[in-house]
């Protein structure tokens, strides 16, 4: 059975989450288990059975079945997992909020991100021209403060570890124009040089690389570690140790494989220089082009302008 699971009930996921842990403890209770003595069993620490009868934990699969056979429930703690919604997708802006909270509050923050810059490293003129794409008017700026209100606690001498992984496609993709890139280019550089952050590129050339699926977030809190993930205009949180630590080891190999921070600045700064002069060139084209259009322009007034017979002289 799949540990990611589809929208099967209405309702609020924590309200399941909780019901959930109220029918672990009354069979747990029943069967005269402790949390310590069901976790040994399990095996799993105690104080992950404590999280789970609190609804502030979510259980694997694995788990809820190993509980019934050992509690002797029939499988009812199967079935009830099967129909709860434990990862449920919060539409904007909850999930924006929710995700702007973890970031005021982590003390380390992973990320992998495969199509665009990650929002902690945008500049304003890329988040502007992202959003320009999906929103307009108002809500674009309302959009872009809300992004780099996140920032700042980022770019503070000491500051949250941060790490970024970046697949080049996001410093390949277009945004805005070629200005916006260039100074977008230039500013990862510039935020890469402080103490607690690292960017580093995953070439797109590099055969081998195990990527992650989706870019995501591996937020660490003071008493949690969560994964983050979006898909269209929805985002995605998970609190799972397992799914934790699998995600966590794919980032790391994939860190461990990729050049490293000092060589990707390189190639951030080829990127950067390319787009300066893909800006000249277009400057010069345009320059061109106004020339070559003040020329046809002067040619047809030319060819409009009246003729008059030339005066031959006389033999």
């Amino acid at each position: 059975m799949s540990r990611r699971r589809r929208n099967a009930t209405s309702g609020p996921a924590a309200t399941n989450a909780a019901v959930f842990g109220e029918v672990l403890r009354h069979f747990r209770e029943a069967a005269g288990f402790t949390q310590e003595r069901l976790a040994n069993q399990i095996p799993c620490d105690r104080s992950h059975v404590a999280r789970v009868e609190a609804g502030t934990r979510v259980p694997q699969d694995t788990f809820a079945k190993q509980c019934d056979e050992l509690l002797g429930t029939g499988g009812v703690l199967l079935r009830l997992w099967g129909r709860i919604d434990w990862y449920p997708e919060v539409q904007h802006p909850d999930w924006f909020e929710r995700r702007a909270e973890m970031d005021a509050k982590a003390v380390a923050l992973r990320e992998y991100q495969e199509q665009v810059i990650p929002g902690l490293l945008q500049t304003p003129d890329y988040a502007h021209a992202l959003f320009a794409q999906i929103a307009s008017g108002d809500e674009v700026e309302e959009r872009v403060r809300a992004r780099m209100s996140s920032q700042p606690r980022f770019l503070v001498d000491g500051g949250p570890l941060y790490v970024a992984v970046l697949d080049e496609t996001c410093l390949r993709s277009a945004v805005g124009s070629p200005d916006v890139m260039r100074d977008q280019c230039a500013h990862l550089l510039s935020v890469a040089q402080r103490p607690n952050i690292r960017i580093q590129v995953a070439p797109a050339e590099l055969f081998g690389l195990v990527r992650p699926r989706s870019s995501m977030s591996l937020i660490e809190l003071a008493d949690e570690r969560w994964v983050y993930s979006e898909s269209l205009d929805r985002g995605h949180f998970n609190n799972d140790p397992a799914a934790y630590a699998h995600h966590s080891q794919t980032y790391d190999v994939l860190r461990a494989d990729i050049p490293s921070a000092r060589e990707s600045a390189a190639l951030i700064s080829d990127v950067m220089e390319g787009y300066e002069q893909h800006g000249q060139v277009r400057t010069q084209r345009g320059d061109l082009g106004q020339e070559q259009l003040q020329r046809k322009q002067r040619r047809q007034l030319h060819r409009s302008s009246p003729r008059y017979p030339r005066r031959r002289p006389r033999p």
